[in-house]
């Protein structure tokens, strides 16, 4: 249960993040706010990192999994700041939703967890709401293939993140996903250089906390609960990519958007509702 609830909390942060990335796409190359996030972000939890644990401020154990779940966000963020640069944000936080739905089926052959009725219940339901999203025969935007690009590397972050997750500090887990994502895109964010301004920096500065402050608190999370449990709780977002879409760019999802969403979010509070029945008995 206090796996579920910090997966809460951090998906009602991350929508922060895609508003402040949306915001600044209209002056700066998403692959430079890409490498900005992690650089900042760095810079904030690494000198509390080395409070807490020295010199070791980057985990020993499942190197390779701690690897693997960086490139995977690396690759998984980037193509998302691409995509909400070039089409409403609720629309791009319902395709990008894929993930969670790839990350239940991946969790039973890869991570050995049981698939119940519930599980391929939330499944039909996401399947069928991310194919109303997607509307096969008509003519697709590239920003919604880019987001559900980004949705299918975020289901192999989430499986790379609960086998990370189990043995190692999350503040070193985050130090790692930070300082290793900044240098993976630091060639990219060269060739597509901006300085930022000065009345962008508070901006900047924000992006890295409220990405950090989300990420530490999903990869707590992983360590509390299951995958396919917790997986489903992203559609949370949604809430808040409504809200910041509205409120801030003045966007409203269509009815075949809110059909499709609504379809996804169904099937993540199927598991939710499982989630809360296990923890009562």
């Amino acid at each position: 249960m206090r796996g579920i609830i910090l997966m809460i909390v951090a998906m009602l942060t991350i929508p922060l993040v895609d508003g402040l990335a949306k915001y600044l796409t209209a002056a700066y190359s998403p692959l430079f706010l890409s490498w900005a996030r992690y650089v900042v972000a760095c810079a904030i939890v690494l000198p509390v990192a080395a409070v807490y644990h020295g010199n070791r401020v980057l985990p020993t154990e499942r190197r390779v999994a701690h690897t693997l779940r960086t490139v995977f966000l690396v690759i998984s963020m980037t193509l998302y700041f691409m995509a909400i640069a070039r089409i409403p944000l609720a629309t791009a936080v319902s395709a990008y939703f894929v993930g969670p739905i790839i990350a239940v089926v991946l969790s039973v052959p890869v991570l050995k967890e049981r698939l119940t009725t519930r599980k391929v219940l939330s499944l039909v339901l996401g399947f069928v709401g991310a194919l109303v999203i997607l509307r096969p025969g008509a003519t697709i935007e590239s920003g919604l293939l880019l987001a559900f690009g980004a949705g299918l590397f975020f289901a192999l972050y989430i499986i790379a993140t609960r086998q990370a997750a189990r043995d190692s500090d999350p503040l070193q887990t985050l130090v790692f996903q930070c300082a290793i994502g900044a240098l993976l895109m630091t060639p990219q964010a060269v060739a597509s250089w901006t300085t930022p301004a000065w009345s962008d920096l508070i901006f900047f500065v924000a992006l890295g906390v409220f990405s950090a402050a989300g990420h530490i608190l999903s990869i707590i999370a992983f360590r509390l609960a299951d995958a396919s449990t917790l997986a489903p709780l992203v559609y949370i977002e949604l809430i808040g990519a409504v809200a910041i879409g509205y409120l801030a760019f003045h966007e409203f999802p269509g009815p075949v958007t809110l059909i499709g969403a609504t379809l996804i979010a169904a099937g993540g509070l199927v598991l939710l509702q499982r989630g809360r029945r296990t923890s009562q008995a």
